[in-house]
């Protein structure tokens, strides 16, 4: 019988009524006591803050822990499903009553770190740093020019390992004729002096044996990049008389598509030139006298045949007439070897004003880019001399540089004023080259394309043009029409 005087029913399970439970537990029965088939309940404890751990009464043998240090409160979150479970206490029929454990205090919360990284490389950390040296390194300095194109019209690749990825870069071609001194003029644009040996040229010129035969000395389109990031493009003569006597001579195999060596001689001519309309800043017309009628017909087929710019091909058709107008670029009119006449004020009036009317329906920049007048190449002139001024620049021949070339009176003897400079009716070539080379290395460099291009870009950029060149179809229907 319990203390109540309540004896329980037989099979029934013992009933303890909480209400009549002494608050000091002082009823409580030994752990042997405890029915078998009564279940304990898992006690919930509920740790006070830090600050008031210390006024906490604590029960028990158990040893009280040191107060611990005032610390700035901790909010803990707790699960959904444990929020009902705050009000349980200890259990009547526990053992004696323990010290509350401490709450462990996690790491305080710090700011992130993010380590960026490019796209495709390893972890910063595991950069090797020879290997990052060598990425920032400039490229090595070329010494001389390469193939862009070879002699059979096939692309190459050699020139990629010399480019970078930076978008601040000019390209700068030249066309002429066969023995007009573009390679030479390149050269002298590029890195050499008039002084040095021209075999040392990074475009090979043509040596007195090949000018002798007739030859010429580049063949399909040579590539040179300076240090200030230039590209120079040096081409093949356009509408080669000596590659024409190659093709005759040596029984050459045409392709297909060309029936007659004439044709496919004009046909590789137009391709570089509608090449160079695309893909160069600036092109350079090298001539060595005033002028051939054949040349500007010939200017007009390449601008007709030329590429279009590619337009984004994600844009609708119907943006179209947003998109920028058809690239054009700079065209240079060169003369070399000018002799003293063409400088002078009237002949050199009769010229712009030829240029201009041959070049009047043309979309080509050939005003406005150079002006030998305004470079204060043409003291005396005044402003409006020049109607038409196109970008004409003269050069005076190379071998009169020296001292013997120099004129003196009465066929030989002493010059009439020894202490003066000789008159030339000219500046020096040196003098000429210089601001011929600022001037192009000024140049405005437009965008080619849709995008800015790097100049990796611009290399993929200029194959695709190329291969659409030599696929074009309105160069085909040109080659068929002169078949």
């Amino acid at each position: 019988m319990s203390d109540s005087g309540q004896s329980p029913a037989p099979g029934g399970r013992r009933r303890w009524p909480r209400e009549k439970e002494p608050d000091g537990g002082g009823d409580r029965r030994e752990g042997g006591e405890e029915p078998a088939g009564m279940m304990q309940k898992t006690p919930i404890i509920l740790a006070k803050p830090p600050g008031e751990r210390g006024q906490q009464v604590k029960a028990g043998p158990g040893p009280v822990p040191p107060t611990p240090a005032p610390a700035p409160p901790i909010v803990l979150m707790k699960a959904r499903g444990e929020e009902g479970r705050g009000g349980g206490g200890t259990g009547a029929g526990e053992g004696p009553a323990q010290a509350p454990p401490r709450e462990r205090e996690g790491p305080r919360p710090t700011q992130p770190v993010y380590q960026l990284h490019g796209r495709g490389l390893p972890p910063p950390g595991a950069l090797d740093p020879v290997a990052g040296q060598a990425r920032l390194a400039a490229p090595e300095k070329m010494k001389t020019s390469i193939k862009l194109v070879d002699e059979q019209m096939n692309w190459c690749d050699s020139a990629l390992e010399f480019l970078l990825e930076q978008t601040d870069v000019l390209v700068v071609g030249a066309l002429g004729l066969q023995g007009t001194g573009k390679s030479t003029l390149l050269s002298l644009l590029a890195a050499n002096q008039p002084e040095e040996d021209p075999r040392s040229f990074v475009f090979r010129p043509q040596g007195p044996e090949l000018r002798e035969r007739g030859g010429s000395q580049t063949g399909g389109i040579d590539f040179f990049i300076t240090q200030e990031r230039v590209v120079f493009l040096d081409t093949q003569p356009i509408l080669s008389p000596a590659l024409l006597d190659h093709l005759i001579n040596n029984d050459r195999k045409l392709p297909p598509e060309y029936s007659l060596p004439h044709t496919y001689v004009e046909m590789q001519s137009l391709q570089i030139a509608a090449f160079l309309f695309t893909v160069c800043h600036v092109v350079l017309l090298v001539q060595d006298w005033f002028t051939d009628l054949g040349l500007y017909r010939f200017l007009q087929t390449a601008e007709m045949v030329k590429p279009a710019t590619p337009s984004p091909s994600h844009e609708p058709s119907g943006a179209a007439a947003e998109e920028p107008g058809e690239y054009y670029p700079h065209l240079v009119f060169v003369q070399t070897r000018a002799r003293p006449e063409a400088f002078c004020p009237r002949r050199l009036r009769q010229m712009h004003r030829v240029l201009d009317r041959l070049m009047a329906d043309s979309h080509l920049k050939y005003k406005g880019s150079l002006s030998m007048r305004e470079l204060g190449l043409l003291p005396g002139l005044p402003e409006g001399f020049l109607e038409a001024e196109v970008n004409l620049f003269l050069l005076p021949p190379l071998e009169e540089e020296g001292e013997d070339a120099l004129p003196r009176p009465g066929g030989g003897g002493a010059p009439l004023f020894p202490l003066l400079p000789p008159y030339r009716g000219h500046g020096a070539f040196g003098t000429l080259l210089a601001r011929l080379r600022g001037r192009v290395l000024a140049a405005a460099r437009a965008q080619l394309s849709h995008t800015l291009l790097t100049e990796r870009n611009w290399f993929h950029y200029a194959a695709r043009i190329w291969d659409g060149v030599k696929k074009s179809s309105a160069l085909a229907e040109y080659s068929r029409l002169l078949g």
